[in-house]
């Protein structure tokens, strides 16, 4: 049962950067394609499974994020994820959404980061 909820994690966790690398792109270009219906209902269907599937793992695991201290910097390295998302998508200006877009791929990369190594300072 853990391989199989930590391999639909790491799964969806490909799935959401996928996506959001191309929504992203699709933000910064001003595309008519990210204005789909299930363009913007998909990343949120995708990332309620991705964390109650990590809630899951952490739970079976008996994860504290005030124990662990890795587990608490993938929190908040996920809101940081999610503010800089948000500027992607909504910001008015092309910069601004550039900004954002990378921000949000490099919260992403520190949350793999610390995933694979389990330590707040994975670099």
């Amino acid at each position: 049962m853990y391989t199989w909820l930590k391999d639909a994690h790491v799964a969806l966790a490909y799935v959401t950067l996928a996506g959001f690398v191309v929504r992203g792109i699709w933000a910064v270009m001003n595309s008519p394609l990210r204005e789909q219906r299930w363009v913007r209902i998909a990343p949120h269907v995708v990332d309620t499974l991705l964390l109650a599937l990590g809630i899951t793992l952490a739970v079976m695991l008996s994860l504290s994020p005030m124990e662990h201290a890795w587990l608490n910097a993938k929190i908040i390295g996920l809101l940081a994820y999610i503010g800089f998302g948000v500027v992607t998508m909504r910001a008015s200006t092309r910069p601004v959404k550039l900004v954002g877009f990378v921000c949000a791929l490099g919260c992403i990369g520190y949350i793999f980061a610390v995933a694979l190594s389990k330590q707040v300072w994975p670099f």
